[in-house]
């Protein structure tokens, strides 16, 4: 098995720690931990290890799952990474790979096929992992709207297609798919005997979310974590959502991965989902509201462009004067000092990922850098090197 290596991590782990200003991470601003209870009691394992059995039910009220039909996990990246273990058949499968019902009438079958559509761009996760395990057709959305269309997810869709991959709102773009074109591609999937799962890690920002893909029915599966609309990065605290079958398969993969969930992420979890959840919510909201109102104005002010987006990424156009999305983001860090995302990392050079949910300040902060390198730009007339010369 081979699996590529992750683009925008290596470009994190060569410029980031050094770099005064963080100007492409892809989540809200970081909540201080003195907002929770921070004393869980014995620092043991979270017993079982799928999690806290009341808690999972909790959770699964919010897609009309039961207990059983949630896993939780590191992240988002651990929910998506087991998932895709669990459904890319044999080839990567637990156990004889035979079909298994969900408790839920005719389902898809899980480990039936090595197969997977992919919507991109999107979070490189999304496809290298399911390219490692089996085979995967991309269906790219298309600049400037970055429109889901279900009929080019439906010709791209096979015999073995085991399950079709959107992350909604999108990563980079900001894309917020509306519900009928996802429940679109949720009926492909049924037509097809496959799995729809949505990384719907962004989608609790949106001012009026739409309903998780888990709800749409057994042949729905939703990822997420409380990294991104939370603010709860460290936590490293997600889950899957979905059929109990492909649930239950994953836990087996989990077994081999992290044993069990974090205990620290579990208890501050729950009081994250509980009374505190609607005044964190609401602050994460109102602050990615401002942001990217700020951000819109800047980008106006420097003639660039971006599809206007939900939740704290957005995916702009390169400034003149610089080849590609690359030269433009190596120039802004090395001259001075703010990352942003190079968009060939995400398949489209002409444009890089900004991040805006950073706090107020260290935003402001490293738009005026960035501005200040794109002025430069414009007054010399060329390409502005890592040196600040033309």
């Amino acid at each position: 098995m081979r699996i590529d290596p992750f683009g925008l991590e290596r470009w994190f782990a060569e410029y980031e720690h050094e770099a005064d200003i963080m100007l492409a991470e892809s989540g809200i601003r970081s909540l201080d931990a003195s907002r929770f209870d921070l004393d869980p009691g014995k620092l043991d394992y979270v017993i079982p290890t799928n999690g806290d059995p009341e808690f999972r039910a909790s959770v699964g009220d919010r897609y009309g799952r039961s207990a059983d039909e949630v896993l939780f996990t590191c992240g988002t990246q651990e929910a998506n990474f087991l998932t895709f273990l669990s459904l890319l058949g044999d080839k990567a499968g637990v156990g004889d790979g035979t079909p298994s019902s969900d408790g839920a009438g005719d389902s898809a079958a899980v480990g039936s096929g090595c197969h997977a559509v992919v919507v991109t761009p999107t979070y490189q996760a999304l496809h290298a992992v399911p390219d490692a395990f089996g085979d995967v057709t991309r269906v790219e959305l298309e600049p400037p709207e970055w429109g889901l269309d279900p009929d080019a997810i439906a010709d791209a869709a096979r015999d073995d297609t085991a399950v079709i991959v959107v992350n909604n709102p999108n990563n980079p773009t900001g894309r917020y798919h509306d519900e009928a074109a996802m429940r679109a591609v949720y009926d492909v999937a049924v037509e097809h005997d496959a799995y729809l799962l949505c990384d719907e890690v962004y989608r609790l920002l949106a001012a009026e979310p739409h309903p998780p893909v888990a709800s749409f029915g057994r042949h729905g599966i939703s990822t997420t974590s409380l990294t991104k609309a939370y603010g709860l990065a460290g936590l490293r605290f997600g889950w899957i959502a979905g059929p109990e079958a492909v649930v239950e398969r994953a836990w087996r993969w989990k077994d081999y991965t992290t044993s069990s969930p974090s205990l620290f992420g579990q208890y501050v979890a729950k009081q994250a989902l509980g009374r505190r959840e609607t005044k964190i919510l609401a602050e994460n909201r109102e602050l990615a509201e401002t942001h990217r109102a700020i951000v819109a104005e800047w980008l106006d002010r420097h003639g660039l462009d971006w599809y206007d987006p939900v939740g704290v990424n957005g995916f702009v156009t390169v400034p003149d004067g610089f080849d590609d999305a690359e030269s433009f983001c190596r120039t802004v860090v090395e001259t001075e000092s703010v990352v942003l995302a190079p968009g060939g990392l995400f398949g489209f050079p002409d444009r890089f990922r900004i991040g805006f949910g950073l706090p107020t300040s260290e935003l402001e902060e490293g738009l005026e850098r960035v501005g200040r390198v794109i002025e430069t730009a414009t007054a010399e007339g060329g390409d502005v090197d890592a040196a600040g010369g033309a």
